[in-house]
């Protein structure tokens, strides 16, 4: 048995162990249960489950996950789409996510994948200083489908990445002081 204060009590029996403990106020919590003999301890066990469920808690909250978004093109995207697919993919990238890049051919379009690895290519040289391909560009069936993830140090904190609420000029109410003659309109009701 071990005491509340952490030290070793020595081998104790069950009923004497239990007396102990609640001459103390405090539970007998069985630490070791397959040890020969087992071994008990003296705690507050509701404490000890509140900080074992802080420290579970703290852990969570240092945790990342990374999700992998999707972005898709046609080998015929337009430069202003592109241009907005692009935005979407440095954000994401910003944000630590990676970022799945996938070609859709249709019809006979899929004659000429070399289209669809230009435009690949051409994303990639425009994210170049924050992205790394992480997987190359492949064919799946009709697709072609490149992984993009974030550059080692680009990635910028949440707080950064949310737009700071603009705050709007408060409305000034109309001057009571008029021009000499001219009366002010009555007010509203």
């Amino acid at each position: 048995m071990i005491g509340s204060d952490g030290g070793q009590v020595g081998i104790v029996p069950t009923h004497e162990a239990l007396r102990m403990a609640d001459d103390q106020g405090l539970d007998l919590v069985e630490v070791s249960p397959r040890a020969m003999p087992p071994v008990c301890r003296i705690m507050d066990f509701g404490r000890f489950k509140y900080q074992e469920s802080k420290k579970e808690k703290a852990s969570r909250k240092h945790q990342s996950t990374v999700v992998i978004k999707e972005i898709k093109f046609r080998p015929k995207t337009d430069t202003h789409d592109l241009d907005f697919k692009l935005k979407h993919i440095r954000r994401f990238l910003g944000e630590g996510n990676k970022v799945r890049l996938m070609i859709v051919f249709r019809g006979r379009e899929i004659v000429h994948p070399e289209t669809g690895q230009a435009m690949l290519d051409l994303v990639f040289k425009e994210v170049t200083e924050i992205a790394v391909i992480e997987q190359k560009p492949s064919m799946e069936g009709r697709r072609m489908v490149m992984i993009l993830g974030p550059r080692a140090g680009t990635i910028r904190p949440a707080s950064s990445l949310q737009p700071t609420p603009t705050v709007a000029p408060a409305l000034r109410p109309p001057s009571a002081v008029g021009t000499e003659g001219q009366s002010s309109p009555p007010p509203k009701t």
